[in-house]
Parts: C-alpha cells; structure tokens; sequence
C-alpha cells in the first residue's frame, strides 16, 4: 500500500490495522460501503436521490484514506521517498501505483474545473483510492 502516493508508513500500518484482511471484500465496492466511502441514498418509488457519503463503516481508515486524498490534487510524478519506497515492490503492484496517480490526479483536476468543493473532490478521490488499495491487496495475495 505504501507504492500509493499519500500514503505513508502511518497509514498503511492504520488501513492494515483497522481493515485486517482487505482481500475479504470479494470486489472494492464492497470495501467503499465498508469505509462509508459511498453516496447515501433517498429512494421512493422512481425518485432516488442522492446525498453526502454514509460516514458508515470504520471512520480511522475512511479519514486515513482522505488525508491521503489530499496528495492527489498536485500532478503526478513520484518523489524520491515514494521510488525509494518502491524499490522492493513487484513490477505489477508499481505499475497499479503509477495508474492510481495519473488516474487520481487528473480527476482531481477534472472536478475541480466543474466547479465541485475541494472537500467532496477528496471524499470522491478517496473513494476511488481505496478502490487501488483493494487492487493492490489483491495482488499482494496473489504474489505469496
């Protein structure tokens, strides 16, 4: 998890403690409904409405993963702590990394343009984040 710009030592060791097994969750939905990461929703009939995020789930990871958010609305690049970091890492888990930043930033940039707050584009881009991290457990698992 520490391949992901944002986050740290801190956070990989709080996500890892508060989540335990990520792999758990059979698809990374499943892990944004668990951190309250997901819309909530007013549903009646045909009408469905939609609001803030459900704050459902384990709020020590959910802000671990906002706080890491943050990191995403400078450009993409990587740093000489995160290559450093990423020495010892498979060449697929690197790769998700690098696609998780382009990916994140250029949304990040996208809903900035529109016009969005910068507290609901993090909340979106953590969401999105966490789906990364589930893709990086999972081949983590598959790697041992």
């Amino acid at each position: 998890m520490q391949s992901l710009r944002g986050v740290a030592l801190v956070s990989a060791a709080t996500l890892v403690a508060e989540l335990g097994d990520i792999t758990r969750f059979t698809n990374p939905r499943q892990l944004m409904a668990y951190l309250g990461l997901v819309p909530s929703e007013h549903s009646s009939g045909r009408t469905r409405r939609q609001g803030g995020i459900t704050k459902a789930g384990n709020g020590a990871a959910r802000r671990m993963l906002i706080e890491a958010a943050w990191s995403y609305r400078f450009p993409a690049r990587i740093s000489r702590e995160q290559l450093l970091r990423q020495e010892a890492l498979a060449k697929p888990v690197r790769d998700t990394a690098w696609k998780a930043q382009e990916r994140l930033c250029r949304r990040y940039r996208k809903l900035a343009r529109a016009g969005k707050l910068p507290t609901v584009i993090t909340a979106a881009i953590a969401r999105e984040l966490s789906g990364f991290v589930w893709a990086i457990a999972k081949q983590a698992q598959s790697a041992t």
